[in-house]
């Protein structure tokens, strides 16, 4: 994208943290999430196939990230990843703001199973534990999910 269009737009964002959607920045990641939600202005940058003039980047940019290890022809759907992740950090967005504490990630762990009613479907049963009522097994047993998915799925968190 050419610089002028870029620039006269950019410019007067002085006073926003201005991020660029690239595959060559930092990799999105929930502690950067948590960060973007504590920033009153955030100006999204998308690009468009071969991205952006550099000196857009060098003068006009804050920071660069990207969501992952490949290639989109255009940043709109990274920047809605950012959108959706910051936005159920705001206050008020999810029911409970305890919902944002006990997920995926924020102990580097992947987050439990969950499970709904009926408490058998098709002959399929939710585990008895969580059927008990007894909060502390219940706990050790999310605890314990929590650790054997993060092991089976994703044992680079645990490094």
């Amino acid at each position: 994208m050419m610089i002028d269009p870029l620039a006269k737009a950019l410019e007067p964002l002085a006073d926003t943290t201005r991020v660029l959607m690239t595959p060559v920045g930092a990799r999105l990641d929930q502690s950067t999430l948590d960060r973007f939600a504590g920033i009153d202005h955030l100006t999204l940058v998308c690009g468009r196939y071969e991205g952006i003039d550099e000196r857009v980047v060098e003068h006009f940019i804050d920071e660069e990230v990207s969501v992952g290890d490949f290639v989109l022809p255009g940043g709109e759907a990274a920047a809605l990843s950012i959108i959706e992740g910051v936005a159920r950090l705001l206050p008020g967005v999810l029911g409970n703001d305890q919902s944002t504490e006990d997920e995926s990630f924020r102990d580097s762990l992947l987050g439990e199973p969950h499970y709904t009613r009926p408490a058998v479907y098709r002959g399929w049963k939710v585990p008895e534990v969580l059927l008990s009522g007894d909060h502390a097994r219940i706990e050790a047993w999310k605890a314990e999910q929590r650790l054997e998915r993060t092991k089976e799925r994703r044992p680079d968190l645990l490094d």
